[in-house]
């Protein structure tokens, strides 16, 4: 495969999504994989665009059809990433962001070797409980449940290739693209998809 599948997991109000948007903007030749779950669509989701919004039924027959590299029961919903078609543009030589939780990313780990992980983590567990009640999208007893599983999610990023702390936003912009330049410019992607020059001395 000529691309570069990434993921990128965080606990819950980290500002994973909104860097991972600010990302795409500022790359080429780079995908975020769309997802499929059986949570509703919140207010401004589309389907499609945002995630594929599917029902239970269905989400497990795609199970049984082996139809997603990994799936994860989140929060009473699942979760899952199509296999097909993050393999459809890793072949045609795009990168691929899956932006998912450790769990999947530990069944990526287990099927793609050469995975880039990167976790995104806030400055401090208040400014974390700020940003999940600042979302306005949860009752106090979800973000209570989530600041919870924060604490066991945060305790993954060890298992991760990169860490950046998502304090500063422009700092945090600046470090996730930094690591994407940086495996662009390796000597397996150079040498073996982006260079005819270097190919040309180099059987």
């Amino acid at each position: 495969m000529k691309g570069q599948l990434y993921v990128i997991s965080a606990p819950s109000g980290a500002g994973k999504t909104s860097l991972v948007h600010a990302l795409l903007n500022e790359l080429s030749d780079i995908s975020l994989s769309i997802s499929h779950t059986t949570r509703p669509a919140r207010k401004g989701e589309e389907h499609g665009k945002h995630y594929y919004f599917v029902d239970m039924k269905q989400f497990k027959q795609q199970i049984a059809d082996n139809e997603f590299l990994e799936y994860a029961n989140v929060f009473g919903n699942y979760y899952g990433t199509s296999q097909s078609t993050v393999r459809e543009l890793l072949d045609k030589g795009d990168d691929v962001i899956l932006e998912i939780d450790w769990q999947g990313a530990a069944q990526i780990r287990e099927k793609f070797a050469d995975v880039i992980s990167i976790f995104i983590l806030p400055p401090s567990h208040t400014e974390l409980e700020n940003r999940l009640q600042n979302r306005s999208t949860d009752s106090d007893e979800v973000i209570q449940q989530r600041l919870q599983e924060a604490a066991s999610d945060i305790q993954q990023c060890k298992q991760f290739n990169y860490i950046v702390i998502n304090d500063n936003f422009d700092q945090a912009l600046y470090d996730l693209v930094s690591i994407f330049h940086s495996n662009r410019l390796s000597t397996r992607r150079v040498i073996t998809y982006k260079n005819p020059f270097i190919q040309a001395f180099i059987q």
